[in-house]
């Protein structure tokens, strides 16, 4: 019981993470997660070359530690076609996020809602794992049936942890 509540923990995290990666017209330093830099020939996460900062809501600022990471950096953002156009100063690199249309924010919402629906399957098949691992124990029959019983409380709960995530990522792309 612990392993599976372990598993749908980390479920729940993984689709926390991802639907960081879904932008709501604000500026989050998240939107930066994943993107490597070719500094000095090898691949390196732009959050390990500069620090980023949010002087505005719909603005990033990458200022790098090392001045000659810049132009990495910055070619960098360009291939990682985030759909902002970097802005390189000399000093440090903005990015302004452009407000998004009504269109886009429902896109998005659709977006949220599949990795929504993916984070259920994968609480499904951790409850069939769970499930298949009590058949295999033979147990007494009301052992069995209260265990898998607790497993498909166990599903209920974070299903519902899942609905309330996915009408806050709504929530926060449809507001304006």
């Amino acid at each position: 019981m612990d392993n599976t509540e372990i598993k749908m923990q980390k479920a729940i995290e993984n689709l926390e993470s991802r639907l960081l990666n879904i932008r709501a017209g604000r500026a989050n330093p998240a939107m930066l997660n994943g993107i490597n830099a070719i500094y000095y020939g090898t691949p390196t996460p732009v959050q390990s070359l500069a620090n980023i900062t949010v002087p505005e809501a719909r603005s990033l600022m990458i200022k790098p530690f090392d001045k000659g990471a810049l132009k990495d950096i910055e070619r960098a953002l360009n291939e990682a076609n985030l759909g902002i156009t970097p802005v390189n100063n000399g000093e440090v690199i903005i990015l302004t996020v452009p407000e998004l249309t009504e269109d886009k924010r429902k896109e998005y919402v659709k977006l949220a809602k599949n990795t929504c629906e993916e984070a259920r399957v994968a609480l499904r098949n951790i409850r069939q794992d769970a499930n298949n691992l009590v058949k295999k124990e033979e147990l007494p029959e009301d052992q069995e049936k209260n265990a898998l019983n607790e497993i498909q409380e166990l599903v209920n709960t974070y299903n519902k942890k899942i609905d309330e995530i996915f009408k806050e990522k709504e929530a926060e792309l449809m507001r304006v």
